[in-house]
């Protein structure tokens, strides 16, 4: 390997064999919007619990819209972030009622992607008639095995380098890699 050559160009070697640069899930925000406070709220939260076995966070509306009956902080959806091995079965779950197919269109240029059910009981939940059915939404934030830190970190706090951004080509690779999964138009 000519190192001085690599060195002018800013790499060196081969990018690829890099472990810091591997693609990791960061997190897995599941999401149901119910557009209401009161009962139906409470039971869609129960149903992210059964899932996710974490307690559900409320959000509340930022303004009222009168056309929809809601007013600016009423509780209208609940949402629940989740790391790690649960993230990564959630999202598998997830994937299955989905076929593993994904639009173009659901990458962000940041590299995350979302994708939303129709149907909670397609997660393997059971059916009951007190609670109802929610469909609800996966979001899927992605990061780098090495770094994500630097951004966070209250001393000597810096920019992520561009190279090591996680853009919407690399995790549309790593989705059809990872998961077999299909993007369509």
């Amino acid at each position: 390997v000519d190192w001085a050559a690599s060195a002018r160009h800013g790499s060196m070697g081969d990018e690829d064999t890099n472990p810091m640069k591997a693609m990791k899930i960061e997190k897995l925000i599941l999401n149901i919007s119910v557009g209401e406070s009161g009962d139906r709220l409470t039971r869609a939260s129960k149903v992210l619990e059964d899932l996710s076995g974490q307690q559900p966070v409320f959000s509340k509306a930022r303004f009222t819209v009168r056309t929809f009956g809601i007013r600016r902080n009423e509780k209208i959806a609940c949402h629940v972030t989740i790391r790690g091995e649960k993230a990564e079965e959630l999202l598998e779950r997830g994937l299955k009622v989905k076929e593993y197919e994904l639009r173009k269109s659901n990458f962000s240029n940041t590299g995350n992607f979302g994708f939303g059910i129709m149907e909670h009981i397609d997660l393997g939940l059971k059916y009951n008639p007190s609670t109802g059915i929610y469909g609800m939404d996966f979001f899927v934030v992605m990061r780098r095995a090495g770094g994500g830190r630097v951004a966070k970190r209250r001393a000597k706090r810096s920019k992520i380098g561009f190279q090591h951004k996680c853009t919407k080509a690399e995790t549309q690779k790593w989705f059809v890699d990872k998961y077999e999964g299909i993007l369509t138009k």
